[in-house]
């Protein structure tokens, strides 16, 4: 967890459902980051992605782009969706793979599908992708999985997460799923980092 003396590094993440918004007033509110929607499963893009990724970069944000993993769809077909729509620059963070829920129908070996897309990113952009999941989540299906640095949804009041067992550390830790920022109308996710500013641009694609 950050010292306590350090200011907190925090950001928020964001998707066709936040509509149009203001970055400079984001970045004005002390955010220092945004993590913003690029496409999902097999076929989903989100129509407000090339929108929200170049305004981030514009306002001064250091930018992230994620995808929501689907485990009904493969992970060649899923990686083809990604790749075609990721706008990933120097000075980003590294992609997300955001996987929360598992579909009716989930295809079997989802360990293996999962490690075989986060394999294809890696493979393509040289960077080794975030893993975002729920606690429980986490702790349930993500055995195996903690070499990828963990982006953990756990919405409490307390001073830290509680950590699914296969992660001695969480890197960016969701803490609430209805907070309020300028320049967003509406709810919102907050985030914050598990260190330094100094910390965060070592994780940046080069």
């Amino acid at each position: 967890m950050n010292d306590t003396a350090s200011p907190a590094v925090i950001g928020v993440d964001l998707s066709k459902w936040q509509g149009a918004v203001d970055f400079a007033k984001i970045k004005a509110a002390g955010n220092t980051y945004v993590f913003v929607k690029v496409s999902q499963g097999a076929t989903g893009v989100d129509p407000d992605y090339a929108r929200n990724i170049a305004g981030a970069r514009a306002a001064g944000l250091y930018a992230g782009s994620y995808h929501f993993y689907a485990t009904d769809h493969d992970a060649q077909s899923q990686f083809d969706n990604l790749s075609g729509h990721l706008d990933l620059k120097p000075g980003d963070l590294p992609p997300v793979v955001d996987i929360e829920v598992l579909a009716q129908n989930s295809l079997p070996g989802m360990d293996q599908q999962l490690q075989q897309f986060l394999s294809l990113i890696e493979g393509r952009y040289a960077v080794k992708p975030i893993l975002y999941s729920g606690q429980n989540f986490a702790s349930q299906y993500l055995k195996g999985f903690s070499a990828y640095p963990l982006w953990l949804a756990e919405y409490t009041s307390a001073p830290a997460p509680r950590m699914p067992p296969d992660w001695s550390a969480w890197t960016f830790w969701q803490y609430s799923q209805s907070g309020s920022v300028a320049g967003v109308s509406g709810a919102v996710d907050l985030d914050r980092f598990n260190g330094g500013l100094d910390d965060l641009r070592k994780l940046l694609v080069v």
